[in-house]
């Protein structure tokens, strides 16, 4: 409210600076009893007006600025004709600048905020929305960039329903922000082909490795010549999960945090529990592959509980003193708040990273939070008394 009444403050200011500045000056001029001559300040209206309020005022009071220049006010009375021609010829010129000036920017700011569209459009598509429900997940997701002016940074993620159960990434590129940006739709659109179909969760991770490799070939031989090698160390963490009908989870981790569950034990007060299921491999990029990949079985997620699978800049961040981001209690506040609904929690962590961190982040940040809303329905007894009386008839 308060930096509401501020911005309206000074675009009052802005309207009415002109308008002030030539009637100071008029009362000058009239008030003035020492015979001193302010008339030539009046040039400078036309720019205050094109600099703060458009084209249109700055003509207007350009216009009404080279009248009053003309006629004798005042002490300006003894001022020679020549004298308020030159004023009147000079607040014109200037008007005429300001004009063009003021053109020449509002096509720049167009064609920016065009481009801007554009970007947005872009970004979206290769980081789409989440829909908010999906084979039975309700589902909401969040990210941060840490690059001024980016929606879509170096964090990965996206949800598929398949015939093998729903399906979920998130990852972290090294580095954020634009650069990452190459990497993350490789292995975005990797998953979008992969998930479907392949019927093993380790065949997707194996299939997501060869796409990071071929983009990270890709560039290094658009920017260094044959046999150069990779520049510099790339790798990726991933978190894959399987989510399937039953509730049961199913995991493979490459050096990704491991997610938080938010569940209402013993039909308690929510709480934010880190799930623990073994130390992960190494993240993609490092070391190729093992042959034998150890999938996960987490516990299985019951209607009403929620996962919340984050990437590592909401545990780094710090606070102006170093103080570390309280992730775990921040999720139980929420869960608190709105138990386990997937909106409510992203909004509350974004939220608070932001007034933790004071608005200035080191790193992208993405959330994302999904909850079973799968019922089950109790088996039902076969209709015996219907099929005894088929048999009387």
């Amino acid at each position: 409210m308060i930096r509401t009444g501020a911005l309206r403050w000074r675009r009052g200011l802005v309207l009415t600076l002109p308008g002030l500045w030539v009637l100071s000056i008029l009362c000058w001029e009239l008030l003035n009893p020492l015979g001193a001559q302010f008339v030539q300040l009046l040039a400078a209206t036309p720019a205050i007006a094109c600099a703060g309020s458009g084209r249109r005022q700055c003509v207007l009071l350009g216009g009404a600025c080279a009248l009053f220049a003309l006629v004798p006010l005042g002490s300006g009375g003894r001022t020679d004709a020549g004298t308020r021609l030159g004023t009147c010829c000079a607040i014109l010129a200037v008007v005429v600048a300001g004009y063009l000036a003021s053109g020449r920017g509002r096509r720049i700011t167009q064609e920016l905020e065009h481009l801007r569209e554009i970007a947005t459009a872009a970004q979206h598509a290769l980081l789409r929305p989440l829909p908010s429900r999906l084979d039975g997940l309700a589902l909401a997701g969040g990210h941060l960039s840490a690059s001024k002016g980016a929606l879509v940074g170096g964090d990965l993620y996206e949800v598929l329903a398949t015939a093998h159960g729903v399906r979920v990434v998130m990852g972290d590129v090294r580095g954020h922000g634009l650069p990452a940006l190459g990497t993350v739709a490789a292995l975005l659109g990797s998953f979008r082909e992969a998930a479907h179909d392949e019927a093993e969760l380790p065949a997707v991770l194996r299939r997501l490795e060869r796409a990071l490799q071929r983009h990270l070939c890709d560039r290094a031989r658009e920017h260094h010549p044959p046999g150069g090698g990779l520049a510099g160390e790339e790798f990726v963490t991933v978190l894959l999960l399987e989510v399937r009908e039953e509730g049961e989870v199913l995991a493979l981790n490459c050096g990704h945090p491991w997610p938080h569950r938010l569940t209402r034990a013993g039909h308690g007060t929510p709480r934010a529990v880190a799930v623990t299921a073994g130390d992960p491999l190494p993240p993609l990029g490092t070391f190729p592959l093992p042959a034998d990949l150890p999938v996960r079985e987490l516990d299985r997620l019951l209607p009403g509980d929620a996962l919340v699978l984050h990437t590592d800049g909401a545990e780094d961040a710090r606070d102006a003193t170093g103080a570390f981001f309280p992730l775990t209690g921040t999720l139980t506040e929420a869960a608190r708040r709105a138990p386990a609904v997937p909106s409510a929690v992203v909004e509350h962590v974004q939220d608070a990273l932001l007034r933790h961190t004071g608005g200035r982040l080191c790193d992208d940040f993405a959330l994302l939070a999904l909850r079973n809303d799968r019922e089950r329905v109790p088996a039902q007894a076969a209709p015996a008394p219907l099929a005894r009386s088929c048999r009387r008839r």
